[in-house]
């Protein structure tokens, strides 16, 4: 299910002054002189992830032993969009990790921080509990903090960190400021992802960039795999042994249901999905518009 908001100048988004919600067993404190902007609110099993980070190579498509650190490298994405990156490169788990938080946080609006304990998080990512995964999600929240992304929207700009808190180790807590730049991210449009579908696709991280990316769109278009090879940031150079690996991938997307068939003609990929309810109605809607 995609959510479309139109796309507007950075310094003119609405911003929509409110009080704190008090209705969760998360605590939120206010950050002084905030303003506060509602996230997006979607249903407790999709997560609602902003197009521009399912549409590029921010969070890779490849194995963690696969990072390099970059500084302000252009990574891959759609036209009309440049992303910059600064730190050591991000990748699905780490988007996981990311959509899950703000997942946990939507109730609160920006400029606010909120308290979410470390069993809560693991448990919401299906993890286990364990001190292995602790340290898994620890250091995938120093990734999230030390790296750096630049936005461009035509003349516009946001920069910032993907993730600003702090951890008590007493308490396992992790305390997380909802940064401006999320709001940034989401007023260009945002998809809601099935949680159960992409979690089953775990370990398989361009089956799981490839999710995103059909499911961002209503009516996904055919692509060559030399395109799919960049947009992902897969570091799979060899052709014959990426095609291969893009054929299992997308036999992965029709086991989970997230795709009904696809085909490949040539160098091209074409694929087969049932929209969401509200892409229904988007395309539909797209469709009765005069031309």
């Amino acid at each position: 299910m995609t959510s479309h908001v139109p796309s507007t100048s950075l310094s003119k988004l609405a911003l929509r002054v409110a009080k704190i919600s008090g209705d969760s067993a998360d605590t939120a404190a206010c950050v002084p002189g905030a303003l506060y902007v509602q996230l997006p609110l979607w249903p407790e099993s999709t997560r609602g992830i902003p197009n521009a980070l399912v549409r590029g190579s921010l969070f890779a498509a490849i194995q963690g032993k696969d990072r390099q650190v970059l500084d302000r490298a252009i990574l891959a994405s759609i036209d009309g969009l440049e992303i910059r990156f600064t730190g050591r490169q991000l990748d699905q788990s780490d988007l996981d990790v990311w959509e899950t938080l703000i997942h946990l946080a939507r109730k609160f609006r920006t400029g606010n921080r909120v308290v979410l304990s470390e069993i809560q998080i693991l448990k919401s990512l299906r993890r286990s509990t364990g001190s292995s995964d602790r340290c898994w999600l620890k250091e995938s929240f120093i990734r999230l903090a030390a790296a750096c992304v630049e936005l461009k929207f035509g003349s516009d700009e946001a920069f910032g960190a993907m993730l600003k808190g702090k951890r008590n180790g007493i308490s396992r807590t992790y305390s997380l400021e909802l940064e401006p730049l999320l709001e940034a991210i989401y007023m260009t449009g945002w998809t809601q992802i099935d949680w159960a579908q992409r979690q089953m696709l775990r370990r398989k991280p361009l089956a799981q960039w490839l999710h995103g990316w059909f499911c961002s769109h209503a009516e996904p278009f055919p692509m060559t795999i030399e395109t799919i090879q960049r947009l992902s940031g897969s570091t799979n150079s060899h052709p014959g042994s990426f095609k291969r690996q893009l054929i299992k991938a997308l036999d992965d997307l029709v086991s989970v249901s997230a795709l009904t068939s696809w085909e490949l003609s040539g160098q091209r990929v074409m694929v087969q999905r049932t929209p969401s309810t509200s892409q229904q109605r988007h395309l539909a809607k797209r469709r009765r518009s005069p031309a």
